[in-house]
């Protein structure tokens, strides 16, 4: 089993940053996948970012360039770097845990992001 807890979460204008963390803790694999989705109201959960435990990282297009994915593999945390926040990126974020690419996801409870205009 895996768990992993998101803190970072919060209200912030247009224009602004927030930084989320997710830490996990249990059965971690050494190679392994984190990364975050966000899920709007009535939208299905969609990529954020993820990065591989040697630091290969995947971005959506919607936040290429604004926001920035990185991990410290010695504490088992993942970061997310967000900068230019739109109100579009309102959402709840999910931290999520892979053994690999295409294995079942473990997901952390989820962090809100209001972004007001």
């Amino acid at each position: 089993q895996v768990q992993l807890m998101e803190s970072g979460g919060g209200l912030v204008q247009v224009g602004g940053s927030l930084r989320l963390s997710c830490v996990a803790s249990g059965s971690i694999f050494r190679i392994n996948v984190m990364g975050w989705y966000r899920q709007a109201p009535g939208k299905q959960r969609e990529l954020v970012a993820v990065i591989t435990s040697d630091g290969n990282t995947r971005y959506a297009d919607s936040v290429q360039g604004r926001f920035t994915i990185s991990r410290d593999n010695a504490k088992n945390t993942v970061y997310l770097q967000m900068n230019s926040l739109k109100p579009e990126d309102t959402s709840v974020y999910y931290c999520s845990y892979r053994p690999s690419y295409g294995s079942a996801a473990y997901w952390g409870e989820g962090t809100l992001v209001s972004v007001s205009s």
